[in-house]
């Protein structure tokens, strides 16, 4: 492969987790089935690939502050820091230039920090996938992009998780996403009407605890619970997938209240799928919260800190989010987006 002048750029947004989180890990959602639902934001993961100038392999995070530069050979970069980089980069070396490597330069960065609950780490790994889809001129569809950055974070690297969060990034919008046995993953865009939209983005505040959480540790005790699950926690499993249908009713049918409802019910249940998922911080922003006008809250993504979501009425929005940020959190509203992942090329450098 022979790369010009040329950058590609990509970017894929983050997902807030509206309901049925946790009914997309293994095995729970092999043996019964999972659902979630959820609607990307606007905050991204952000991709650009282009020549090294030196003949190096170089993976630069710009958020995080790291910068590798490492020999143009697979076994070099294998021990690399920064896994998610130079898991792509192998495999698409592999894949699709007869492994081969390539002297890249990739570099990122994400509008969120690491462990944020919004689904930041499965993004980056669709941007990349994304910007090497256009780089290679790969004939890859939505399904393939986000099915690759799965095999890639989950079997490649053996990185802890579910699978909503790539098919989330890679197709945008508000999806209702069923995951089934033997990997067959169908994601159902729903048609919410516009102003229904509009008032739940209104009535949405966001909350980051201050802590980016390592969410493997809690993966892995909800993963143990589904071999050897308890009636309890197999019963909050099977609630969770029932409220991400429910939720897909509300949305569709414009009902904020029994989003509200959902939101209450999904939080209480979640709790009970593994130790860890709620902290006194998070306990704390969440009675201040509702203390404050919000009429549900819960976190996003799978706990232990990272962000909150509340609705709130829109005329008390302001002042939740004073009170939230008053106590230590950072609150700030939402905006929706309907576009996945998405790239373009850049002449000339």
């Amino acid at each position: 492969m022979t790369v010009t002048n040329t950058v590609v750029r990509a970017r894929a947004p983050l997902r807030l987790g509206l309901a049925g989180g946790g009914t997309d890990l293994s095995p729970y959602c092999d043996e019964h089935g999972g659902a979630v639902l959820n609607a990307t934001i606007g905050r991204y993961a952000y991709a650009f690939i282009e020549a090294s100038e030196d003949g190096t392999v170089q993976f630069l995070a710009r958020d995080l502050g790291i910068e590798e530069r490492l020999p143009c050979a697979l076994d070099a970069i294998a021990g690399a820091r920064l896994a998610i980089h130079a898991g792509v980069y192998a495999r698409m070396m592999r894949d699709h230039c007869g492994g081969i490597p390539t002297p890249l330069k990739i570099t990122s960065y994400v509008d969120a920090p690491a462990g944020s609950g919004l689904g930041s780490s499965s993004a980056l790994a669709v941007a990349l996938v994304e910007a090497f889809r256009t780089l290679l001129e790969l004939p890859l569809g939505l399904y393939d992009v986000a099915h690759l950055a799965f095999e890639i974070e989950r079997i490649d690297l053996h990185l802890a998780g579910g699978k909503q969060d790539q098919y989330a990034s890679a197709f945008g919008g508000a999806n209702f996403i069923e995951f089934l046995a033997n990997d067959r993953v169908i994601v159902n865009p729903l048609r919410v009407g516009r102003a229904f939209i509009n008032e739940l983005e209104t009535s949405l505040v966001t909350c980051f605890t201050g802590v980016s959480r390592h969410s493997d540790v809690i993966i892995a005790e909800q993963q143990r619970r589904m071999v050897s699950p308890t009636a309890d926690s197999l019963t909050s499993l099977h609630q969770l997938k029932n409220d991400a249908l429910e939720m897909k009713q509300a949305l569709l049918r414009g009902r904020i209240g029994h989003v509200a409802e959902i939101l209450n019910r999904s939080w209480a249940a979640k709790k009970k799928t593994a130790e860890g998922i709620s902290t006194g911080a998070i306990e704390r922003l969440h009675a201040i919260a509702m203390a404050h006008g919000a009429l549900a809250g819960k976190v996003s993504g799978a706990g232990g800190g990272g962000f909150l979501m509340f609705i709130v009425p829109p005329q008390h929005r302001v002042a939740l989010i004073d009170a939230l940020n008053q106590a230590g959190g950072t609150a700030s509203a939402v905006h929706f987006t309907g576009v996945g992942a998405e790239s373009w090329t850049v002449r000339g450098g």
